[in-house]
């Protein structure tokens, strides 16, 4: 039996969200979190290697953090988490916005480099979408379902491959048209939590067209009145629709809505995440450390709003903050 995840991380969010103003229909940022508090002798150069996901908010974030610091110059690259360990431990990046958690031998190799773990500092809350056309009627599928959609190797057990839609239910002319697959590159967090909590760490079809930016994936199945892809929710659009996933044969399926992302009862929910170079002796490096103040201050987090993803719970920005000395 394939073991449901919604990251255990989010099971933590899941305790503070009943009643929350971020759980509710209308999303919005928890009053309790305080708003940005501007300083004076703040100026130098960020640069922000890594997620594809975070990138158009991370550039939203800067824009914001330039406006009241006009003398700092940032720089974002966005072309896949996996981009951020090697950046971090080359020293070229002091930002590496992931959408997955490091691996252990991203860590290791960070720890031979510098003696000490990374830091990552959660930023924002996500769940990953099963996107089709919107004239697509499919609205539900299971996690066996997707894996046989998606994977050669269907290890959470289905009979057989799935590749044309007649076969999870559709009736008339799209019963014998086939499925068309779209996912990230290796390079992307998104790919790899995907093939993780998805796929059960099965392998990926040859025949998934592999796109650079999760934009990219959306503009594929817009165009693609047969397609299927996946990406994080924030990229949605209104020429594209995310179906309903049951994490378990016979189980509830779940839509993607805010409530059932916050309480992990949608199954494919995560925390995306910043990592950043934090000696334990001399801490965080000034510039980096209000930077990131302002992600998890109320401007900051409204910002998530806006770019379509959910914004952290007070208790868990309160978490969060003490990282940053």
């Amino acid at each position: 039996m394939v073991k449901r995840t919604a990251l255990g991380v989010i099971a933590l969010v899941a305790a503070g969200a009943a009643g929350s103003p971020a759980a509710a229909q209308a999303v919005q940022v928890e009053k309790g979190i305080a708003p940005y508090a501007k300083t004076s002798g703040v100026s130098g150069n960020l640069n922000s290697i890594g997620s594809d996901t975070l990138n158009n908010t991370m550039t939203l974030w800067a824009e914001a953090f330039r406006a009241a610091y006009p003398s700092v110059k940032i720089q974002i690259e966005g072309k896949g988490s996996s981009t951020a360990p090697p950046a971090l431990i080359a020293g070229t990046s002091q930002l590496g916005p992931m959408s997955r958690l490091m691996k252990p031998e991203e860590i290791d190799a960070f720890e031979k480099q510098y003696g000490y773990k990374p830091t990552a500092i959660r930023v924002a809350v996500d769940g990953i979408g099963v996107f089709v056309n919107k004239d697509n009627p499919i609205e539900k599928l299971t996690l066996t379902q997707i894996d046989a959609i998606f994977s050669k190797t269907r290890k959470r057990g289905g009979a057989e491959e799935l590749v044309s839609w007649g076969q999870v239910g559709l009736t008339g002319d799209w019963a014998g048209k086939p499925i068309s697959l779209y996912g990230r590159n290796s390079a992307s967090g998104t790919y790899g939590y995907f093939k993780e909590h998805a796929l059960a760490k099965g392998d990926y079809k040859d025949t998934v067209k592999e796109q650079p930016g999760s934009a990219a994936v959306v503009q594929g199945i817009t165009a693609d009145k047969y397609g299927i892809g996946y990406s994080g929710i924030g990229y949605k659009t209104s020429d594209v629709k995310t179906v309903k996933l049951a994490a378990t044969d016979g189980g509830e399926y779940i839509a993607d809505d805010p409530d059932n992302v916050y309480s992990g009862r949608y199954p494919l929910a995560r925390f995306l995440y910043i990592y950043v170079n934090k000696s334990p002796g001399r801490g965080l490096d000034p510039l980096t450390a209000e930077f990131l103040k302002f992600v998890l201050s109320h401007e900051g987090q409204e910002i998530v709003v806006k770019d379509g993803y959910l914004p952290l719970l007070g208790k868990h920005v309160a978490e969060e903050l003490p990282k940053l000395k």
